[in-house]
């Protein structure tokens, strides 16, 4: 029978994730890659044929990974009320809760990263980030219009934006939460947006 290499893969995909968050992507060589992992050079190039490949898979994974947060935080809030603003508290808090346990400051987001370097991925990696980014715009943007309808804003807001908002904290949070060494610092953030959104839309 054929060797299962979904293991080697995997950790391959680990360890890249790790030195990129560390050190960027640019910066992550594959000899360095291989010696993290502790696999050998034609164990990488049997799963990965150069480093594009690489960043494509890896980056699949963690926007898979990501739809996965977001899919399993609105079916938890969405079971715990039927109102869409509690609904929407609720998605935040879940994600404020997870981050207020931390112990060391959490170590960023791929996306932030491969952003940062984005001259050195193709269209379709970049294509990736995007598309998930929207996911999170949607099911927010969706949110807050269902909202509007029983819990009418007390300031003019444009939808996108303040969906955008989430995203944009996380990004800003991870950032200041690694250089401060905060690591409560992500979830003091999202509860200022939780707590925005409930003085926004409060009858």
């Amino acid at each position: 029978m054929p060797r299962d290499g979904s293991a080697t893969r995997d950790k391959i995909l680990d360890t890249t994730l790790e030195l990129v968050l560390q050190s960027g992507f640019g910066s992550t060589s594959i000899d360095s890659l291989i010696d993290r992992a502790g696999i050998t050079k034609g164990a990488f190039f049997y799963h990965f044929k150069n480093k594009q490949e690489l960043a494509l898979a890896l980056v699949k994974r963690f926007s898979d990974q990501d739809y996965d947060h977001l899919v399993q935080g609105k079916e938890r809030a969405e079971k715990l009320t039927r109102d869409p603003l509690q609904q929407l508290l609720i998605f935040v808090g879940l994600f404020e809760e997870m981050f207020d346990q931390l112990e060391e400051p959490y170590p960023g987001c791929l996306f932030g990263s491969f952003c940062y370097q984005a001259e050195l991925f193709n269209d379709e990696i970049k294509n990736v980030i995007a598309e998930e980014l929207l996911h999170w715009r949607k099911y927010i943007a969706d949110k807050i219009v269902e909202i509007m309808k029983s819990h009418p804003p007390k300031l003019e807001i444009d939808v996108n934006s303040l969906a955008d908002m989430l995203t944009t904290i996380f990004e800003g949070a991870f950032i200041m939460s690694k250089s401060l060494n905060d690591p409560k610092l992500v979830a003091r953030q999202l509860r200022h947006y939780r707590n925005y959104l409930e003085l926004l839309f409060d009858k």
